[in-house]
Order: structure tokens, then sequence, then C-alpha cells
């Protein structure tokens, strides 16, 4: 199975793949090589002050902005203005890289596509490099699709009605085991941002953009000062001029919420913009301070809105961060998948997506994402009446907002508590999707919403937290693993009734039961779902 690479650098441990070689040039294998080799070592280095800095708010329970660093907060400073192609960010739709998802979204009328390597696709090595492959054919207009069920056929729009490719690539705590360099696996960030770069950046030039790139699971500046640190080697390395890179940071951690002046400032020279994420932020809030005690137990996902007073803190502090620096605020995921059966479910979603859309663009975003290209024309909507002809609202400073550090984390100041319901429901959405991703499926329809990893992250977080708190439901139940193995095993024979028996053993359902349990029970609580199950993950 194990065959070497064109470069003597690097292993490929995985079957072959059709046009696999126009990816995996001797060339970009050696440009990845050459990351791994400047910029692994550093990598591991954080990865381990993560761990500490999660003791440090086991043993406090608390955060606060950094002392170290307030002479950034203070100074007067902007990042780099926006290239043409990113100044217009009002509407962006999200996805994985598959050829279907790649034509859609680049035709969808959004501004912005987040191609994602990310939470919305399982790491199967057909999809990281095939992935790169529907990209490279999509800047070279060679792209096209039949959907072999209905026979429709897709090709992209003309060039001025696509959308500008941000790609987002894996997370630093995540590896890619088919590369090997000196004996040991790849950083799947590394190797996604490396194939992409190395064959992409000059294309990119060519069509009057550049590489752009979302950052996700930043926890601190100095995880922003290495991706710099990357960015400023490869413009260099392929000859491409300083500044060319851009990049958006997710703010999805607890932690980097505490730093987002110094992540913008640490990313100057190449920074674009922030995004306010909401599953990752609040699974970051619970694996943080999951022994924080009763007054940081979430209650039901579905519950904590945008307008929860600590979250509002959040996004609020993001809009007047990124103005004052001059940098992009986007805003977050409008995930509803529209039904072509039931206009009446259209409708009232359809109006919650306006009012969600409304409030950002009123409180100074500059744009937002959604999940469908349906939702494109009312996210659009909403920011055209705020924007009208403008490309951004970077002019409001937001001076009105003040947050102070408690804010951030007052947990309790939502007024909803965890339900039985809500017990089930992260049962039943964790399992449906972890079954997904380990046949290769990283964004999935479940109960009318476009779910991806964090929609697993933050199912079995809070099952794992009321656990662990002991919180007693409005039916007057414990939480207890025995409850959360009860209602698994009781969603596991729905599913098998739902879907019939053939369905049922050929698929994943019982090894998502199992995983989600793992992950949900175990008292080690493991840092992300995603490694555990990377493990078990075929291709």
């Amino acid at each position: 199975m194990s065959a070497p690479a064109p470069s003597s650098l690097a292993i490929v441990d995985a079957e072959p793949l059709p046009r696999q070689d126009e990816v995996l040039t001797e060339a970009a294998l050696a440009f990845v090589a050459e990351l791994h080799r400047r910029f692994a070592p550093r990598r591991a280095e954080l990865l381990a002050l993560r761990g500490e800095r999660r003791a440090e708010i086991a043993r406090t329970s608390t955060l606060d902005f950094l002392p170290d660093t307030a002479q950034v907060r203070e100074g007067d400073w902007k990042v780099a203005p926006a290239p043409a192609a990113l100044n217009d960010r009002r509407v962006e739709i999200t996805g994985p890289t598959d050829r279907k998802m790649t034509i859609n979204a680049l035709n969808s009328g959004a501004k912005v596509w987040l191609a994602d390597f990310e939470d919305a696709s399982a790491p199967t090595w057909e999809n990281v490099v095939l992935g790169q492959l529907n990209l490279i054919d999509a800047y070279e207009r060679r792209i096209d699709f039949t959907d072999s069920r209905t026979g429709k056929a897709y090709a992209l729009k003309p060039a001025a009605e696509l959308a500008t490719v941000v790609m987002r690539p894996r997370g630093w705590h995540l590896q890619e085991r088919h590369l090997r360099f000196e004996g040991g696996p790849a950083s799947g960030s590394l190797v996604d941002f490396g194939l992409y770069f190395f064959h992409n950046a000059k294309r990119l030039i060519a069509l009057g953009k550049g590489p752009y790139f979302y950052l996700p699971k930043t926890e601190s500046h100095l995880e922003a000062r290495l991706w710099n640190e990357i960015f400023v080697f490869a413009q260099d390395y392929v000859g491409i001029p300083q500044g060319t890179v851009r990049a958006t940071v997710l703010i999805e951690t607890i932690t980097a919420a505490y730093e987002m002046e110094e992540i913008l400032f640490e990313l100057r020279d190449h920074a674009a913009g922030l995004n306010a994420g909401r599953w990752d932020y609040l699974f970051s809030i619970v694996k943080n301070f999951r022994d924080g005690g009763e007054k940081f137990v979430l209650p039901d996902r579905n519950a904590v809105t945008m307008t929860a007073p600590f979250m509002r803190a959040y996004t609020e502090l993001l809009v007047k961060t990124c103005h004052k620096r001059g940098a992009h605020a986007i805003g977050g995921m409008a995930a509803f998948i529209p039904s072509r059966k039931d206009a009446e479910i259209n409708k009232i979603a359809f109006e919650k997506v306006k009012a969600d859309k409304d409030r950002e663009a009123g409180d100074g975003f500059d744009g937002s994402w959604v999940a469908h290209p349906d939702l494109v024309p009312i996210a659009m909507a909403s920011f055209d009446a705020v924007l009208g002809d403008k490309p951004n609202q970077k002019d409001r400073l937001r001076e009105d907002v003040s947050v102070a550090a408690g804010e951030l984390i007052a947990i309790d100041s939502l007024d909803a508590k965890p339900t039985y319901d809500g017990l089930r429901n992260a049962v039943q959405v964790g399992i449906r999707y972890i079954e997904a991703w380990l046949r290769g499926l990283g964004a999935v329809g479940i109960f009318g919403l476009m779910e991806d990893a964090a929609t697993a992250e933050i199912s079995r977080s809070q099952i794992w937290q009321w656990i662990n708190a002991g919180v007693v439901f409005e039916n007057g139940e414990l939480a207890t693993a025995d409850l959360a193995r009860e209602v698994a095993a009781a969603e596991l024979a729905a599913i098998r009734a739902e879907v019939g028996e053939e369905a049922f053993t050929s698929g994943k359902w019982q090894q998502a039961h199992d995983l989600l349990l793992q992950v949900s029970l175990d008292a080690d609580y493991a840092d992300f779902l995603t490694l555990p199950a990377y493990d078990q993950l075929i291709g």
C-alpha cells in the first residue's frame, strides 16, 4: 500500500487516486516538506501551550485580557487594506470542496465561498486530494459535474459572477496520516495550506484575486504569529509579493475572544478580518470551563442564540475590534436547509434567517455566512438594506461598545436551563452526524439544518457537561451516564426502524453510537472528537 512519493522527502501512504499526480507533484510535496521541517516543531509547542492554559483555567475558573499585550491593544495601528476581491463580503457561503459543491458555491451569488477542508469535510484522503484538484479545475475553468441520479448538469457561470474563494485548512490539532515526513505524519493544516498555496497562488493572482484563507480553531495570538511566519515564508518561496496572502481568523474559541486585537496585530500585513462562529465557540466554553461548576453549565444548544448576553458581548466586541483596526467583521452561520416539500416550514425559517441577518447588519457586521444557496438572497437583502452601494461598514467604529472580561464568560446571564429534550436532541444529532462523518461526509443535513463537525462537538460536550455537573432536567430525571446510554439505545433502535435493516447494517450506525458515548462519557475529556474519530475513518 505504501509508495514513495515523487519527492524523496515524502511518503504517500494511500491507495492511488485518479489524477493525484496533478496535486502530489514533486515540487508541491517538496514545498510541504519544507513547511513541515520549518514549522512543525513550533506547532507542537503551541499545542502543548494549549494544555497548559487549559490547566490554568481549571485552577482559576476565569479568563482576562492579557496584561503583557496591553501596549498592542492601546497602540495606534491598522491591518493592511483589503484587496479589491475581498472588500465586499456581505454574503459568504460555506461548504466542502466536492465537485458539485464547488460549482454550486461559486455560482451561488454569494460574494465569497469558504471552501472548506475543515469542519465541513471529513478528512479522507480522497476528500483531501480531490478537493484540491477540484479547486485547481475551477480556476482553470475545466470543471463540470453531472448528477448520476437526476442527470442534471452543472457548469460554471462567467468569471465575473463567481464567488471569491477563501479556503479553510484543517486546524492545528489534526494530523494527515497519509502523508509522512521524517517518519511521522504531517500536520493536516500544513498539508491543506501547502498544496493549495503552491498550486494556486499565481493562478489566483492572474485572475485578479489571491490566496485567501480562513484560519480555524485558533486559541491564541501566538498561533496567529505562526501562521504569519508561514505566510511570509510561502510568499518568498513561490516568488509573489509579501502581503498577497489574506487571512480571516475564526474567533471560535473562548481564549481567542480575549486576544482579538493581538491576533489581528500578529497578522496585520496579511489580516482580512475576524469571524464570529457559534457552535465551536460554545464547545470551547464547555471544554475550558467544564469543571467550573453550575454557573458555566450551558442550556440546550438551540436556546443559546446570538442574543444571549454573553454571546452578544462577544459579537459586539468583535465588530468593535475589527473596525478599530480596519478589518472586516463577518457574522455567523444561517444553517437552515430549505424544504422542497413544506412551504410553511420555509416561511418560518426564512423569517428567522432574515431577523438574524438584519441584526448582524444592524450591529455593524460587514457580512455573514449561509449554508445553502437559497439563503443567499435573504442575507444579501439584509446587508443591502444597511450597506447600499458601500462595500462594507468598517467606518462604523462602535465606540459605544464596552465589554468587561467577565461579560464574555457570564454564562449564567442566560435565563435557560438544560432539558431532557435537549439531551435527546444532542444524542440524535450526534449519532447521525458522526455516522455520516465516518462515511466521509462532513456537511450533513439533519432535521432541516446543515450540520458540521462543530455540531457533534457541542452535542457530546453538553452531554458530558450535564452529567458531570449533575444537572436535573425539568422532568425530574438526573443527567447520568446510564440515562445517556438509555437515550442513545432508544435512538439507535429508532434509526434502525427508520432506515431499514439493510441500510442500518451497511452504515456506520453502531460505530457512531459507540463513539458518541465514548467521548461523552469518558472521564478523560477528549480535546477534539475528531481525534478518536480520525482513527476510525476509512480512506
